[in-house]
């Protein structure tokens, strides 16, 4: 067996298949033709294709020649509502969608793997299941799969993630927190409008969501622990019909970022009962949404990830590994952690060309090095497996 090898001669194969996934990209919840795609593809390796008629994403299964454990694999599907700017021979045909989060990369790598473990099928000791996931920006993508029981029966977990702070070729496979929790709301303040010469007749809203905007900040710097990172962010404000008239309407949205599980679960119920507090002072009303309810992505299963080590050292060398400091942004993949031990890492793309940040109209990447990718993918599965065969327990 040598993936290494293999890994480096599907190269040309993983750069075609990302790139005609970032000329075609679809946003969350609508990846119906990019879901087809991969299924033929899945299907072209003689892989059995599950796909869903209420959703889309697909899940590919390759079951070994021994019984044994089942590992899954994940890779995001879904693009995002960018109009491309990067200027690449194979930018984005559909006007508005771009695949600016590296998913198409995702994809590719995946379906890398896939035909390294079909090459390598008869040193399966069990089962591998390949997610192909819809929706991931939308923050709860992978919630449909765990609620109908479609990836609830694997023992363990992988995915991976493409990154421009980590050197091109090289992986972050470390413990504790690696992304944040995400916590999206929108609040309302509802006061009563008036002319604007005469605002004592009316409630405010503006003026009691400035006073809200303001004091939210003092659940970072005074209610948190200053040694817990906690970001609380409004972002967008809609308020006003008219210059002359006193607004009793404002909607504001922002996100609510931590690691900390007490944080998660508390800052929106104190960011909740603060804004009431406000809206009532001035004698408006508030109420709060929760639009998106992530949980951090954290490695916390020593075993797991030292085969995730383990499978990339023993491919390119302890080189091969590089540090990367927690970061406050989401990852959805952290719902299947939750629900299965798992391992989230990072593949870098940082050279002279990947200068933009995730999620920018620039957005580009070397995806040459793809392939390092896929061969992690396959190796993880294939030692996860080996080394589990003998029937214990979740690791």
């Amino acid at each position: 067996m040598n993936i290494k090898e293999e890994a480096q001669s599907l190269a040309p194969y993983i750069v075609e298949q990302r790139r005609y996934l970032h000329r075609h990209p679809e946003r969350s919840f609508k990846e119906k033709e990019t879901t087809a795609y991969l299924a033929k593809e899945l299907a072209q390796m003689g892989i059995a294709v599950q796909t869903f008629t209420d959703y889309f994403g697909l899940v590919g299964t390759i079951t070994g020649s021994e019984p044994g454990k089942t590992v899954l694999l994940r890779a995001d599907i879904d693009a995002l509502a960018i109009e491309e700017k990067s200027q690449v021979p194979f930018a984005s045909e559909n006007s508005g969608v771009m695949h600016a989060c590296g998913h198409d990369s995702h994809s590719a790598m995946l379906l890398g793997a896939a035909k390294l473990l079909v090459a390598h099928k008869k040193a399966i000791k069990g089962t591998v299941k390949l997610l192909f996931e819809a929706a991931e920006e939308s923050g709860h993508g992978s919630k449909y799969y765990l609620e109908h029981n479609i990836v609830t029966d694997a023992d363990a977990c992988f995915a991976l993630h493409v990154m421009p702070q980590i050197a091109a070729g090289h992986f972050a496979l470390e413990s504790g927190p690696r992304m944040a929790s995400c916590t999206d709301f929108i609040l309302t303040i509802e006061g009563s409008s008036a002319h604007g010469s005469t605002p004592h007749l009316g409630h405010d809203a503006i003026v009691a969501a400035s006073s809200a905007v303001m004091n939210i900040q003092t659940l970072v710097s005074r209610y948190n622990n200053p040694l817990l990172p906690l970001v609380v962010t409004i972002g967008k404000i809609r308020a006003g019909k008219q210059f002359n008239i006193i607004c009793d309407k404002v909607t504001m949205e922002g996100t609510i970022r931590t690691f900390d599980h007490d944080n998660y679960v508390q800052v929106p119920k104190e960011l909740e009962k603060m804004v009431q507090s406000i809206a009532t002072m001035f004698k408006c009303k508030s109420k709060m949404e929760i639009i998106t309810d992530e949980p951090a992505a954290i490695n916390n299963h020593p075993e797991l990830l030292n085969i995730a080590r383990q499978a990339a050292v023993e491919l390119w060398g302890q080189e091969v590994l590089l540090p990367i400091d927690t970061m406050m942004g989401s990852e959805d993949f952290a719902f299947i952690m939750n629900k299965i031990p798992g391992v989230l890492g990072f593949l870098g793309i940082k050279d002279d060309k990947a200068i933009y940040p995730l999620h920018s109209n620039q957005f580009t990447l070397d995806d040459g090095n793809l392939y390092k990718g896929a061969g992690l993918y396959a190796n993880f599965a294939l030692n996860y497996l080996n080394q589990t065969s003998g029937g214990e327990a979740h690791v």
